[in-house]
């Protein structure tokens, strides 16, 4: 029988959130996960061993940018436990591809860093970008099913004593649901907040804060300030299209040869 334990949450995130385990929002998160993995555990996404990935491929002292998305991609071959990240094997060309990720491709472009050759955004996670999903499991097929499970008391104290211990953050709000976190940010610790539309669909253009703008003139710009902002504090700006390898180089010529 799968577990849902605190044990699988890394040790110095456990220890960011404090006393947050001896909560009745815990307990509560704890008994509904449980319940789901005891009942139907192959129709929840991402695998229950990534649901706290990003917290494992970033750690807290890693931390410079937080990206906020929503729940985990619901079909069947897209959640890997990183928002907005699916596995490098899905042709940007496939129907599966999210516009999520076409719309962040042509936000990179138009700011000069070109495109990624695929949706698996662990490099960024590796280089201290918390990709950070609001609720950390999704049933098959019903996006938000588990958003009142209980992973808001988690999430949202995650967030809070994040920004209140760490200084210098760059917070990548997309969309109302990010926006929401809002209060939670610390108003000190000096941290460059960058709000706009949700980088998915035709919302991408609305809002007075565009992701995009119409015809694809511009971008928001939140890859290249977010860049100008770590190396202004003295950070490692993020690379955020990694050279290609021979073997992108391969894999790549083989989706057009």
């Amino acid at each position: 029988m799968l577990l849902f334990s605190k044990d699988a949450i890394p040790q110095d995130w456990r220890k960011l959130l404090g006393n947050y385990f001896e909560t009745s929002e815990w307990k509560l998160l704890e008994s509904n996960i449980q319940h789901e993995l005891n009942a139907n555990p192959e129709m929840i996404r991402p695998e229950p061993q990534n649901f706290f990935k990003a917290l494992t491929l970033t750690p807290v002292d890693s931390v410079k940018v937080v990206i906020l998305g929503q729940d985990p991609y619901h079909s069947p071959s897209l959640a890997q436990g990183l928002a907005f990240s699916i596995p490098s094997g899905i042709s940007p060309n496939s129907r599966e591809f999210p516009s999520s990720l076409r719309n962040i491709n042509k936000a990179l472009g138009i700011e000069g860093f070109d495109t990624l050759p695929n949706g698996d955004l662990h490099h960024w996670a590796e280089q201290g970008v918390l990709l950070l999903n609001t609720a950390l499991s999704v049933k098959l097929g019903e996006a938000g099913s588990h958003t009142n499970l209980g992973w808001k008391g988690l999430i949202d104290r995650l967030i809070s004593a994040l920004s209140s211990q760490k200084s210098h953050l760059v917070w990548l709000l997309w969309g109302g649901h990010a926006q929401s976190k809002l209060p939670l940010i610390s108003e000190f610790n000096d941290q460059l907040i960058l709000q706009s539309s949700h980088p998915s669909g035709l919302g991408v253009y609305k809002t007075n804060l565009p992701f995009l703008a119409p015809y694809d003139k511009d971008s928001c710009r939140h890859f290249t300030k977010t860049n100008e902002w770590l190396i202004s504090h003295h950070l490692e700006p993020i690379q955020w299209v990694k050279a290609a390898t021979a073997k992108d180089e391969k894999t790549q010529g083989s989706l057009f040869g």
